[in-house]
């Protein structure tokens, strides 16, 4: 009989999921308690720096949850892109990028 083993990681920094505002933020929580907010991967690490604990690797599960989004994540999914344009998807088959050169082919 095989056993599976599930490891869950209890680690000391937990980001909540992004909150509107202007600018959009997330909760950081350092051993169960709310710490401030942050608007920039730079805020968590100031943040975890402040309580004394290092960092190494911010993908690591046993150094910080990431809860509704990644290290990556810091707008709303529902938000328009920073640039205030909408977002879309491009296929290089149909639209080919434009040769810099202005040459034909």
């Amino acid at each position: 009989m095989t056993e599976t083993y599930l490891y869950m990681a209890n680690p000391r920094i937990t980001v909540l999921g992004v909150q509107p505002g202007h600018p959009p933020f997330r909760i950081v929580e350092i051993d169960g308690e709310v710490v401030g907010k942050a608007k920039t991967v730079t805020d968590v690490l100031d943040a975890a720096a402040m309580a004394g604990i290092t960092v190494r690797d911010l993908d690591d599960p046993d150094a910080v949850r990431w809860v509704g989004g990644d290290k990556f994540t810091w707008r709303p999914a529902d938000a328009p892109p920073a640039d205030g344009g909408a977002e879309r998807l491009v296929d290089p088959v149909q639209e080919p990028l434009a040769d810099p050169g202005g040459a034909t082919g």
